[in-house]
């Protein structure tokens, strides 16, 4: 895990690019709250400059001593409770479905046998018929007691018993047995109750195999279900969790303060066919595929101290006090982009809503090819068949597999790590530049726009 203090300090030492421009404003009201101001600037990107705007830190710590940290706590301590009763229902599912596949083995491994007595392998049918046998004697005969297989070849007079009924294929055979009368009657006995069992057993065995798998279907569905209701509590247990701020003076146990971490990325592309009508790029450069898009990222980092104030029965609350909203200007292109997600993504940012992911559903990921053996498996008609995926496996759609095209091809993107290219010529001295510039000039642009909206005097 590693811990990111800002998302300006990931881009720079990270990434490698440097903040092109820097602008901070303060902005001190008790009465005007601090979402007056977020909004207004989150609007300015959106609606008038047309900015994809994005939320990529979101922190916040209250006091242990003021009303706010007893109903967030409480509100956590709420959704904790839920999350944790559903993934006892999960765990409970979940053992459900080891028992269920242990079974189907089982069924599995016993239907192969019955296969395999069909088959024009002579040596392969002699040797599946035997592996019956010795089910029956374990598990039908046993069941006789004093008159079963095992207990009479105990005695005196029945020692060949074992021998006989193995060597025998069907009554006939038992009739030319070279043994006494009384054992050739006890083995053509049994081996009629053999057969007898043979032919009900398979197609019990396979409409009890059909039912186990129906059965699975069944409680995959149900851990999707319980796995989409886990999450949310466990997501919101998550958002609401407060940073611990250390040292940081703005916090006193005793007093009602609440300390608040917002970062917005703010990113739009660079259109090369307009910059070189407008001649910001040479217009040769008019038609230029560039292998890349570069993008004007503008990032603004508010830090708010405020006293909550609570303004309705429900626990609602409006936050008045200090707010240092800080206006950074970067010229990224989209592999610096996809390498900042994927350094937010390996930092403590998103550390909680992994551990939801791997409670809710990478948990299953270990059991994934037993049930998709099991769920997949196709009809003896239908096995000559092209196979194609079965869209209502729920355990595929669970883990997300119909979102991927290729399993194999995700995982290795997955495992690649992000390499920057360095820029050519073109990219270095006209696209990186003119991104450059506008983000600077954006940067400047809502710091500007903001102060005049609020009667603030802006600098020379």
């Amino acid at each position: 895990m590693v811990e990111v203090k800002s998302a300006a300090q990931l881009i720079e030492q990270n990434i490698g690019q440097k903040c092109l421009t820097e602008h901070k404003l303060v902005y001190d009201s008790a009465s005007e709250a601090v979402e007056s101001v977020y909004f207004f600037i989150l609007d300015l990107m959106q609606d008038e400059f047309g900015y994809d705007v994005e939320k990529i830190i979101d922190n916040f710590s209250s006091s242990p001593g003021s009303g706010h940290f007893g109903e967030i706590g409480q509100k956590v301590t709420i959704m904790q409770q839920q999350g944790t009763k559903i993934l006892g229902d999960i765990n409970t599912i979940l053992r459900s479905v080891l028992n269920i596949i242990y079974d189907l083995r089982d069924f599995r491994t016993r239907l192969e046998h019955y296969e395999d007595l069909h088959s024009t392998n002579l040596e392969k049918a002699e040797a599946s018929k035997l592996a019956l046998k010795q089910v029956w004697i374990d598990k039908v005969d046993m069941q006789k007691g004093n008159s079963s297989i095992a207990m009479m070849a105990r005695q005196i007079g029945f020692q060949t018993l074992f021998d006989a009924f193995y060597a025998a294929k069907n009554e006939k055979d038992a009739k030319k047995l070279d043994l006494n009368e009384r054992v050739k009657r006890m083995v053509l006995q049994r081996i009629q109750e053999f057969n007898i069992w043979l032919n009900q057993s398979e197609r019990e065995l396979k409409k009890r195999y059909q039912i186990e798998k129906t059965y699975l279907k069944s409680q995959v569905n149900s851990l999707r279900l319980y796995s989409r209701w886990a999450k949310p509590y466990l997501k919101t247990a998550s958002e609401l969790e407060m940073k611990d701020q250390g040292r940081n003076p703005a916090l006193v146990k005793s007093f009602s303060t609440l300390f608040l971490e917002l970062t917005l990325l703010g990113k739009k592309k660079i259109n090369i066919e307009a910059s070189a009508i407008s001649e910001k790029i040479p217009s040769e450069l008019k038609s230029y595929k560039s292998r890349r898009d570069y993008y004007s990222c503008v990032l603004i980092d508010f830090v708010f101290r405020g006293v909550p104030q609570r303004v309705s029965q429900r626990g609602d609350y409006s936050f008045g006090g200090r707010t240092d909203v800080i206006f950074r200007g970067y010229a990224l292109n989209q592999e610096e982009l996809e390498k900042l997600d994927e350094e937010l993504e390996k930092s403590d940012i998103y550390d909680a809503l992994k551990l939801i992911e791997g409670t809710t559903t990478e948990s299953l990921e270990n059991l994934r090819e037993e049930i998709e053996f099991f769920l997949e498996e196709k009809d003896e008609e239908k096995q000559e068949t092209k196979k194609s995926e079965d869209s209502s496996n729920p355990f595929l759609a669970l883990i997300g597999h119909y979102n991927k095209k290729n399993e194999k091809e995700t995982s290795s993107k997955e495992k690649k790590l992000i390499e920057i290219k360095k820029d050519n010529w073109i990219e270095k001295n006209h696209l990186r530049r003119v991104a450059s510039e506008e983000a600077k000039a954006k940067a400047f642009k809502f710091f500007d726009i903001y102060k005049k909206a609020h009667g603030m005097p802006t600098p020379e």
